[in-house]
């Protein structure tokens, strides 16, 4: 079996696209899937799957919570091991003042991730950006809200990614390796 985690982009922020955590995982297990944890309200979840690519899971979830809550989301699906990559190549986790001023962006393939090349220009110092071969990193010494950058990866061009922060990556990775996964 395979640890994966689950990432939906835009969910229970606002009034649109409410996903109940207790439905994303009705919805997984309804997949086949099993050992489904969520974590927080904001559309992440670990699951084992038997079979099938992270592509493929991520196509079954979107389509299933489109048909379940008539609800169009985004969703990423990575692997325990994608993730655990993702972390170790983040060049600046070294111990950030504040995690959740840095962000890591999600993509489903390859091209998505270097259409996020755009961010980079929109970077003021101290703020710092990487892309990397697995995902993105910003981070935003002086916040979120005050960020151009980060105003972009979470807007228009950042459609095709969805971000957390580091403390909520951290977190994730270890749902993931929980009992053994």
């Amino acid at each position: 079996m395979t640890t994966c985690i689950a990432l939906l982009r835009g969910v229970n922020v606002g009034k649109g696209r409410r996903v109940p955590m207790a439905e994303l995982r009705a919805v997984l297990t309804s997949l086949g899937h099993e050992r489904v944890a969520t974590l927080l309200n904001s559309g992440n979840a670990v699951f084992r799957a038997r079979s099938g690519t992270p592509a493929r899971h991520a196509a079954d979830i979107a389509a299933a919570l489109a048909q379940r809550l008539d609800v169009e989301v985004p969703v990423v699906v990575k692997t325990a091991a994608e993730l655990d990559a993702i972390v170790a190549d983040c060049p600046f986790a070294a111990a950030p003042a504040d995690p959740s001023r840095l962000l890591v962006a999600f993509t489903r393939d390859a091209r998505s991730l270097a259409s996020l090349a755009v961010i980079g220009p929109l970077v003021a110092p101290p703020e710092r950006f990487a892309l990397g071969r697995r995902a993105a990193y910003l981070h935003c010494a002086a916040g979120l809200l005050e960020s151009r950058a980060g105003a972009a990866l979470l807007g228009k061009p950042g459609r095709q990614a969805t971000t957390r922060n580091w403390a909520t990556v951290l977190k994730l990775q270890a749902l993931a390796h929980a009992d053994g996964g």
